[in-house]
């Protein structure tokens, strides 16, 4: 048996057909750039974030939603920004490419999520802004720290990347990952639980003005064909990405499920071969929706040796992330050292990303998990 850790062609199957219609419908229009297909599908989002209409903005990728949110709110050279070290690379290095700083605070040992309270410490007068990552699907408890970040004049940037369609319930109330801060920041990269077949990015805002703002950015700053009223970039979704996602979305709450699904499977059958000291499932955050877009569990022992014994045996296994962002090579001159951020550097010897997709069957999984514990017991 051969399990891949990601495998896009089982959902696809189930709406080529309609993909299939709504691209031949954009190619007899031969209108690729922005246009009406990214209205809809921006529209669409809104209806299904429930925020107001205009306040979503397609981009070119989540590492240019990321950027732009940052340009939005006048992140300039020196600012500071807190954020977590342990996510992917395209957090920080917006952070960086403004010549803005990137300030790191440690995370929560169970959801891998950051410290807020360590991050709420980290403000100092240079502080502009507070950019949490929805690690792997799951919300952070932004409720209870969001106050504190405005009152004392910092604004709240979402990395939603991972989280679109994850949610939390708050006194009653449902919080939509990306729709709680000032801005929020997705990507639809292909392996994303709501992915193109593509690069493509989105952000979103409940600031009318600053919506705006993001739409002229978007397009090098114009507002009007070439006249520009300030200095932007070029990233726009296209037509073609965005008439695939719109067909998508339709389908994402089945399939976030299916992968919500498949984590109860795993909690299970690691509790059934008596796994739990050398696996520890992840903890999903009373009120949260997680939606799984990566299912990682801790390794206690031999981590990479197991990683190598399951990619042997057919199963394969993912590490997010070997080296916290405070220890890459490129951030040198921020001045940490190995010991600053310990919850990541430990995480980073223990998580292993096990498969989760809509799709993959109970079979699979039951001979993964076996695999596993053939591994740790002979």
């Amino acid at each position: 048996m051969a399990v891949p850790i990601l495998d896009l062609s089982r959902s696809f199957r189930s709406v080529r057909a309609e993909i299939t219609k709504s691209l031949n419908k954009l190619f007899d229009a031969q209108s690729f750039i922005l246009g009406q297909p990214v209205k809809d599908f921006e529209t669409h989002c809104e209806n299904y974030l429930e925020i107001p209409e205009n306040s979503a903005v397609g981009c070119a990728s989540g590492t240019d939603a990321l950027l732009l949110a940052l340009m939005s709110i006048d992140i300039r050279p020196g600012d500071e920004v807190i954020t977590t070290p342990f996510t992917f690379f395209a957090t920080s290095g917006t952070i960086a490419r403004l010549g803005a700083v990137p300030v790191f605070v440690d995370v929560d040992p169970d959801t891998f999520n950051i410290n807020t309270d360590q991050a709420l410490s980290a403000i100092t007068p240079k502080t502009k802004a507070f950019l949490p990552v929805h690690l792997f699907g799951q919300m952070c408890a932004l409720e209870e720290v969001i106050d504190e970040f405005h009152e004392r004049g910092v604004k709240v940037i979402e990395d939603a990347a991972q989280a679109f369609g994850a949610s939390r319930s708050v006194g009653g109330e449902i919080q939509r990952a990306g729709a709680v801060g000032d801005v929020g920041c997705y990507s639809f990269f292909p392996t994303k639980n709501l992915g193109g077949c593509g690069d493509g990015g989105m952000v979103v805002t409940l600031d009318k003005e600053r919506a705006e703002r993001l739409r002229r950015l978007r397009v090098h700053g114009s507002g009007t064909t070439y006249y520009h009223d300030e200095i932007g970039i070029n990233s726009r979704l296209d037509a073609v990405q965005a008439a695939i996602l719109d067909v998508k979305l339709r389908y994402l709450d089945e399939w976030n499920e299916a992968r919500r699904n498949i984590a109860d499977y795993y909690r299970l059958l690691i509790k059934l071969h008596d796994l739990q000291d050398y696996l520890t499932a992840p903890a999903e955050l009373p009120g949260n929706h997680h939606i799984y877009h990566q299912y990682v569990v801790r390794v206690s022992e031999r981590r990479d040796e197991l990683m190598t014994y399951l990619g042997e045996n057919g199963f394969s296994a993912r590490v997010y992330y070997p080296l916290p962002l405070h220890l890459q090579p490129c951030f040198e001159y921020l001045g940490y050292s190995a010991g600053d951020f310990p919850v990541s550097e430990q995480l980073s010897h223990e998580v292993l990303a096990l498969p989760v997709f809509p799709g993959l069957l109970e079979s699979e999984q039951d001979a993964l998990i076996e695999c596993v514990a053939k591994f740790f017991r002979g």
